[in-house]
């Protein structure tokens, strides 16, 4: 067993779990400095201490450091101009080297020995020559990222058909599969354009009541529980 508290990295991403002992006491909302893979990161607690078995944990666990202080709060906010600025200074580098991709994100760090660039592009690029401009300009560790289309929606934002901002980017931490039997299930047009997201995807609320409609019963009805919940939500 192991004391765990789930961190986030951004306001609507992936939790991941982190050891953080039995002397500290967290609560949701406080920022700490956590051990990660890629250097040590700020983040924020999303759920509270718990004590959890260790085969459902990812192992090797990595620590919580220490709860944020204010010079740790004005060193975040610091990186997030910075991001801003490599930004643009990625974007500039890669419209020089002619690259096809487009630059959506950037991170750096919380101990600045990395910065990581998001982009999109419909196939492969070479992008050595561009790391080496980059690497030479901020003096410290690139890596590019190529993501897809759902995760760069989930990174930009935007406003869904329902006229709510995206699921993806207010709360889903994670993406959930998605598949167009549900949507005949629901009875819902079949038409693309109607059942796809922004990002050009099936929209992911196709998935929140297609558990009622697996229950129905055998006369074609849904069983009343499920019922209920779907109804009060219509």
């Amino acid at each position: 067993m192991a004391w765990v508290v789930g961190v986030r990295f951004k306001s609507a991403g992936k939790i991941y779990y982190f050891d953080c002992g039995e002397k500290f006491n967290f609560s949701t909302g406080d920022n700490v400095i956590v051990e990660t893979v890629r250097g040590v990161e700020f983040g924020t607690i999303a759920t509270e201490k718990k004590e959890m078995a260790k085969n459902k944990l990812v192992l090797p666990l990595k620590k919580v450091l220490r709860k944020a202080t204010d010079a740790d709060e004005n060193n975040n906010a610091s990186n997030k101009v910075k991001e801003q600025k490599a930004l643009e200074v990625c974007r500039k580098k890669a419209y020089e080297h002619k690259l096809p991709m487009h630059l959506i994100d950037v991170e750096y760090t919380f101990d600045l020995s990395k910065i990581i660039f998001y982009f999109t592009a419909e196939g492969r690029v070479d992008f050595r020559e561009l790391v080496k401009d980059l690497a030479g300009i901020f003096k410290t560790r690139i890596e590019l990222r190529q993501v897809g289309v759902r995760d760069e929606a989930k990174m930009l934002g935007g406003i869904g058909a329902c006229g709510r901002v995206l699921c993806c980017k207010s709360f889903l931490g994670e993406f959930i599969p998605v598949s167009i039997r549900m949507a005949k299930e629901q009875n819902l047009s079949l038409n693309p354009t109607k059942i796809s997201g922004i990002c050009g995807r099936l929209m992911c609320c196709l998935k929140y009541e297609s558990e009622g409609y697996e229950d129905k019963g055998q006369d074609g009805k849904r069983n009343d529980r499920k019922s209920s919940r779907i109804e009060s939500n219509n």
